[in-house]
């Protein structure tokens, strides 16, 4: 008995072409999301520090292409020209520079480079104070803002107060502000969340403090709410004894001078920071 065996053909269908392109398609779009994320959201003036993650190409050159880390003297390793600095330049005044080099140096005559910022580290920012993880902090994202810095620094620490001090530098020259936070957090129109810039220092101070003392229950040193009264803080040490009498209430303040005053406030009249309340005890 014979048996006529078909020869063998290479089976290449069209659905199976189209599946070999999509599987191609999808590897490339995977290996660019291997890809560190381009910095996109860098101004055009902002300026390379030590740390930045830079990748640099060269048109029609790609033994030329670099990617590498800013050095902490603000210099780069580039093929041909050696040491670079990229320090305090801006993207564009990057590829200007190595251009120059290139087109100088007789290595290209009409070199067209580019400069991509992928990484931002070498700015850096410091958190003082009461949070709970004080120090320096890279400017990792362009455009941090005031509340993400406080995030990245575990939050407020326990007795902490929620007006916080930002000092800087802003278009040559010192900046200073206190940010409220119960405004920002609250949405509130007069809240702001100022962006960070390198060289920032945010600190978070103790809250302003009043002391009662006298015929209150309870005695001590106690937080200033915003906008408290006398009243308020009688009320907040436990008010007032069975001897105790709200007439004739006593505030010892200091000036600006640092005199001190010894005022007699009205029940509804506010406080202010380092006021020392008094209660007297009554005379029948």
């Amino acid at each position: 008995m014979f048996i006529f065996l078909r020869p063998l053909r290479p089976v290449f269908s069209a659905a199976a072409a189209r599946l070999g392109f999509a599987l191609a398609a999808a590897l490339a779009w995977l290996c660019i999301g291997l890809q560190p994320a381009y910095a996109a959201d860098a101004p055009a003036n902002y300026q390379i520090g030590a740390g930045d993650l830079v990748r640099i190409a060269v048109f029609q050159n790609p033994d030329l292409t670099l990617e590498t880390r800013v050095a902490e003297s603000g210099n780069i390793s580039f093929p041909l020209l050696g040491e670079v600095k990229l320090g305090g330049l801006s993207v564009a005044q990057a590829e200007a520079e190595i251009t120059r080099g290139l087109r100088e140096g007789d290595f290209l005559q009409k070199p067209q480079v580019t400069v991509l910022l992928l990484q931002v580290r070498g700015n850096q920012v410091s958190v003082l104070g009461l949070v709970n993880k004080p120090g320096r902090f890279p400017l990792d994202v362009v455009g941090m803002r005031l509340s993400e810095l406080l995030a990245l620094a575990g939050g407020l620490a326990p007795g902490a107060n929620d007006i916080v001090t930002l000092s800087g530098e802003r278009n040559g020259m010192a900046f200073r502000t206190e940010v409220d936070l119960p405004a920002l957090y609250g949405r509130l129109p007069s809240g702001i969340d100022p962006v960070m810039r390198s060289g920032d220092v945010l600190f978070v101070g103790r809250p302003p403090m009043i002391y009662v003392h006298g015929e209150v229950q309870k005695p001590g040193t106690f937080r200033l709410e915003r906008d408290m009264s006398a009243m308020q803080a009688v009320a907040a040490s436990g008010g007032v004894t069975l001897r105790g009498t709200l007439r004739g209430l006593r505030v010892h303040r200091r000036d600006t001078a640092g005199q001190l005053q010894k005022l007699e406030p009205d029940l509804a009249d506010r406080l202010q920071d380092g006021d020392v309340v008094f209660v007297r005890e009554s005379l029948f």
